[in-house]
């Protein structure tokens, strides 16, 4: 599957303990009525109890720009909300990277174990697109095991 290139996705939440956070380049659109969102989460995770507690979360689409945080959520869980200037909470309690050119807050709709994975699917709460206010930032995409971004012509 590493030959297959995939949007890039931090998907955050709220533990009640402090802000748990992942990357996930398993993300789809699954339904415009009603809004459904999914992605997978392994049962290896660090992040796996908190998500299944989970009622919430934040799926933020990586811009190009964005390789840095992709690499920060991919490390050790204690490093990725270390520095406070990269994030602020949403008023449910979500954390929301900043300079994310669009993000979705999603209630927890399903979640469906899966071999040795857990589907999670959302339903889309709030929409914020920033890319309208910002010059044009293309996604980051991961391919064959390492990040680029995609070429984007009008």
């Amino acid at each position: 599957m590493r030959h297959y290139p995939a949007g890039v996705t931090i998907v955050t939440l709220n533990s009640g303990n402090g802000p748990i956070g992942f990357t996930a380049t398993s993300f789809a659109s699954l339904s415009a009525e009603p809004p459904l969102i999914s992605f997978n989460i392994a049962h290896t995770s660090s992040s796996i109890e908190a998500m299944l507690r989970s009622e919430s979360l934040v799926v933020h689409f990586l811009g190009e720009h964005q390789k840095h945080l992709a690499q920060r959520f991919s490390r050790d869980a204690a490093e990725r909300f270390s520095d406070r200037s990269l994030w602020t909470a949403l008023d449910t309690g979500e954390p929301v990277l900043h300079g994310t050119p669009i993000w979705v807050r999603a209630t927890v709709y399903k979640l469906l174990p899966i071999g040795d994975h857990t589907l999670v699917v959302g339903l889309v709460t709030r929409v914020h697109d920033n890319t309208q206010d910002s010059p044009a930032v293309g996604p980051l995409v991961y391919y064959n095991g390492a990040y680029h971004h995609a070429e984007i012509s009008d």
